[in-house]
């Protein structure tokens, strides 16, 4: 299978031919440097955000990296190397809003299939230029919007979206686009900004706006970028620049789940305490509701540190068959 076979047409569904036209409706779509434009015009928020991200695409691929040294960090990651390792050796993938591909390139090993979405083209070239010097050939690159991604419905064993429902209009309506990618039984990952461990930030960011960004007190990551002028702006760009931006707690992204009929199974960092688990795609022990909002509070010290995103993790649930009677 090649992964441009789990691209679609987002005007209609259909399948897309190799010279990208559709074979439903016959639409036919550009393609420059391998990847492919299937975005349909949208609202002014995502124009708006598609703009952003477009004018400063962030981070970028060192000239002399090779793809060992950029799994090696991911690696140190402790969220990454535990995604990498619950994910089967064949799967597909899809992940929607890949901004520069680093989480794609990562993930391409072994037989799987990646596809890596975006708004940014020039997000998206710089993945795909990465991908082509490391000779991954398992990574597509597409360009398309949540609202109507140019995706095959249901064709998915991982949906992987990090920081990006916050940034529409709307959030729970585009965490439903993600679930309707997945197949049945498939895993869903999503990033999204607490409500609570995201004051620091939020008041870090009236005290930028006030004093025109010269002033951001106890921003540990711009003290930290503090001699890499590129890597700053981008960090305060996005943290303290955004033009859409929602903040959600831990009960409100599970009622997502349940009203899009995906079986939570936990967060990261998790929320049961002196919990030692392992295998992100199983079930944590219990669900306490005074135990998630004492750890979004300390989230607050430890999350805001870097903005406040936590991931919910959760599988679709497989359709239940009628009984004959």
């Amino acid at each position: 299978m090649d992964a441009r076979e789990l691209v679609a047409c987002p005007a209609c569904g259909g399948t897309l031919s190799t010279a990208w036209s559709c074979t439903g409706c016959a639409t036919r779509f550009d393609v420059a440097d391998g990847i492919p434009n299937l975005r349909l015009p949208a609202d002014g928020v995502t124009e708006t955000v598609r703009r952003f991200y477009q004018s400063a695409p962030f981070p970028g691929y060192p000239a002399r990296q090779s793809l060992h040294t950029l799994r090696a960090r991911a690696e140190r990651n402790g969220f990454a190397r535990r995604l990498d390792r619950a994910i089967a050796g064949n799967a597909r993938i899809a992940d929607v809003g890949c901004g520069t591909g680093q989480m794609c390139l990562y993930l391409a090993t072994a037989d799987r299939l990646v596809v890596g979405a975006d708004l940014a083209r020039a997000s998206l070239a710089l993945g795909a230029a990465a991908a082509a010097r490391f000779g991954l050939e398992r990574v597509q690159f597409v360009e398309t919007d949540l609202g109507r991604p140019g995706l095959q419905r249901g064709a998915f064993d991982l949906v992987y979206s990090s920081g990006v429902v916050h940034h529409t209009r709307d959030p729970r309506a585009s965490f439903g686009k993600l679930v309707e990618l997945a197949r049945p039984g498939g895993i869903i990952v999503l990033g999204v900004y607490n409500a609570i461990a995201r004051i620091p930030t939020r008041l870090r960011r009236v005290v930028a706006r006030v004093s025109g960004y010269r002033v951001v007190p106890f921003d540990p990551i711009l003290r930290d970028r503090s001699h890499d002028a590129e890597r700053r702006e981008a960090w305060l760009r996005d943290q303290y620049g955004h033009p859409e931006e929602h903040r959600h707690t831990i009960g409100e992204v599970q009622r997502w789940f349940a009203e899009h009929g995906v079986e939570y199974l936990r967060t990261y960092p998790s929320v049961v305490f002196e919990d030692t688990f392992e295998d992100l795609f199983t079930r944590a022990a219990d669900d306490w509701g005074l135990e998630r909002w004492l750890t979004q509070i300390a989230w607050m010290r430890t999350l805001g540190r870097e903005g406040g995103l936590f991931f919910t993790i959760g599988r679709k649930e497989r359709p239940t068959l009628g009984r004959v009677t």
